[in-house]
């Protein structure tokens, strides 16, 4: 029996949309607020099976190997998939750890660090030397040159590499193995409140996420600065130069947080787990990064100033939930982000692994819109580990999963953000 693929909108969601009155979603047609996006998932999207130990793609160490129960070549098996990430063409690249468990130990093979897909879900490309990448892959983005850039939560460095990929990176942020907390005797780990972490001009602490700007820098007025959400061990935003010369950070650690808007404003959670978690730039300007076990997107200019909070779901992560009741104490709900394709991004897709959720929200306002998903496995319905999301031209979305979920799912975008002709021609496109 084929899958059934899923349907997710909800006629509350548009009622609050249009609720919210449109000057917060469409400053052009007043009269008729953009839809909520709907989505399907795609459950033949990627394409399976994926190559296996007879592709010359293949580690090395592991090329050739046959089950010596089927005979066949051992699959490949990516282990958690740590990051998502689309080119210029649409194409989708993930980043894998390639931590197998049993019997996927004697049964298959690692997949390569990177492999990508094109839009159909076909393997086209697969690259990347574990003992050269970040140690703990966490997060991928594809830049304005089609670069594909890789950090590490198990280490101190952000890698940049070609679009093809590269035994070694074009450009290294940080030294491998050496992280910016020298109370610790740079080793790599959270620092918490440590004071004499978070101010090296050079390392980096367990990276999570970076952001590559295509526009000029604010202060420099040159393209191709990295923000980068330095946020496991260390709890800040730091940029450098194309060239990888320190520019400026912002950050720091926050206190006790009941209550995201107004605690510890514009710092992040001193927990271990991501904090900042992501960092992104919309078309505002604006920084958007995730304090993830605080349940909120912090937003500042690309100078640090404080701009706004954006609470998401209070009482996920260590913040108070409803009544004042104590949080879940998962990893929070504010993971990572995207935005709409329309030029105002109207619409900000968020990831709530703490839930397992993936949220539509209103940029604008900060208002959950409509929101899908709960734990488990089946596709399209449920995730487990949700860590990451990624949008190509479509506007379709592509999620991670990684500890125990282990898995790339495709949501086709069915209706336009605001009318632009994208999606797949269904609903308000042409």
């Amino acid at each position: 029996m084929k899958a059934k693929p899923y349907l997710y909108a909800s006629a509350l969601a548009v009622a609050v949309t249009t609720a919210l009155g449109a000057w917060t979603l469409s400053q052009a047609d007043p009269k008729k607020p953009p839809k909520v996006p709907t989505y399907q998932v795609d459950p033949f999207w990627p394409k399976l099976p994926l190559p296996s130990s007879d592709d010359p793609r293949t580690t090395p160490a592991f090329l050739g190997q046959k089950s010596t129960a089927t005979g066949q070549f051992k699959p490949w098996v990516t282990g958690e998939v740590a990051g998502t990430c689309t080119d210029s063409k649409d194409h989708v690249f993930i980043v894998t750890r390639g931590n197998l468990v049993s019997p996927e130990t004697v049964e298959a093979v690692p997949a390569p660090p990177v492999i990508e897909f094109d839009t159909s879900g076909n393997v086209v490309n697969a690259w990347g030397d574990r003992n050269v990448l970040p140690n703990g892959i966490h997060g991928c983005f594809v830049d304005y040159q089609d670069n594909v850039w890789i950090a590490g939560n198990g280490d101190g460095i952000v890698q940049k590499y070609p679009h093809d990929g590269a035994n070694t990176p074009l450009l290294q942020i940080g030294t491998r193995g050496v992280c910016d907390w020298p109370a610790n005797g740079n080793a790599c780990g959270n620092s918490g409140a440590d004071p004499t972490a978070n101010q090296s001009q050079t390392l980096l602490n367990q990276p999570a996420d970076m952001y590559i700007d295509p526009n000029p820098d604010p202060v420099t007025g040159e393209r191709g600065s990295i923000y980068i959400a330095d946020g496991y061990g260390n709890h800040r935003v730091v940029v450098f130069s194309a060239t990888g010369t320190y520019l400026r950070q912002w950050g720091g650690v926050a206190g006790t947080v009941n209550y995201p808007l107004t605690d510890s404003p514009y710092l992040f959670a001193a927990g271990d787990g991501g904090h900042p978690h992501c960092v992104v730039i919309g078309n505002d300007g604006y920084v958007y990064t995730c304090d993830r076990g605080n349940d909120r997107i912090e937003v500042f200019t690309k100078t640090g100033q404080p701009v706004r909070i954006i609470a998401v779901l209070p009482g996920t992560g260590v913040t108070l939930g409803i009544g004042g009741a104590p949080g879940l104490g998962t990893a929070g709900s504010a993971w990572d982000l995207d935005f709409s394709n329309d030029a105002l991004q109207t619409f900000m897709f968020e990831v709530d692994g703490g839930n397992e959720q993936m949220h539509i929200m209103d940029r604008v306002v900060g208002s959950i819109l409509d929101s899908w998903g709960q734990p488990g496995h089946q596709a399209g319905k449920q995730f487990t580990f949700l860590h990451s999301v990624a949008k190509d031209s479509k506007g379709n979305l592509y999620t991670g999963e990684t500890i125990n979920g282990r898995r790339v799912q495709k949501f086709t975008h069915l209706e336009c953000n605001a009318g632009i002709g994208q999606g797949s021609g269904q609903g308000n496109c042409s």
